[in-house]
């Protein structure tokens, strides 16, 4: 059942793998898998190069308020 506003059924259902080459290869498609890509290992963080600069470095941090917020939640 198709999720839109026209109606569709199916015609054919093939579960030969050489019909399906011949037409993914007809439609220009490929007709084998891809390759599964190598695992690659994590990024080396302690190398990395970041700028950790501070943009303006006259303005001072925010004070802290003057009441106490609660950060419970009563739902």
């Amino acid at each position: 059942m198709a999720w839109n506003s026209y109606s569709s059924k199916i015609v054919a259902f093939l579960t030969e793998a050489d019909p399906i080459q011949r037409i993914l290869i007809y439609i220009g498609e490929p007709a084998t898998p891809p390759r599964i890509a190598l695992a690659r290992a994590p990024p080396d963080w302690l190398e990395a190069d970041f700028d950790q600069t501070v943009l303006d470095e006259s303005e001072e941090a925010e004070p802290a308020p003057d009441f106490e917020f609660d950060q419970t939640v009563s739902w």
